[in-house]
């Protein structure tokens, strides 16, 4: 998969959860089948924050061509994307979320695959 596909697939997952997460955060929370508190749902919009500058980040840079920083935003999502897909596995093992984190868990490896290849080129 090259760096443009899997930036542009990336950004557009990360606009969804950003305003989810900015908007729908009780929704996103019931998804995991978490309680939504208001400290819940403070950091779930400061997560939506976060997304949405991920979004825009890689929507942006989505046909830079191959360098140090395009390289290194490749390494960046890997970390991130592995670290959220083995905590989502974790807190599932420990039953603190509900079956629909596999999916999420899914999406981030298959995502992380996808800049692992775009590194390899």
């Amino acid at each position: 998969m090259n760096f443009t596909i899997v930036a542009i697939v990336t950004s557009v997952a990360a606009l969804f959860l950003g305003v989810g997460w900015l908007f729908g955060g009780r929704l996103m929370l019931k998804r995991w089948r978490i309680e939504p508190s208001p400290a819940s749902l403070l950091i779930g919009r400061r997560l939506g924050a976060v997304y949405l500058g991920m979004a825009m980040i890689l929507y942006l840079g989505r046909y830079a061509p191959p360098s140090e920083l395009r390289s290194i935003t490749c390494i960046g999502m890997l970390v991130v994307l592995l670290l959220l897909a083995a905590l989502g596995l974790f807190e599932f093992k420990l039953r603190r979320v509900g079956p629909a984190m596999l999916v999420s868990v899914a999406v981030e490896v298959l995502l992380a695959g996808g800049f692992a290849l775009a590194l390899a080129q």
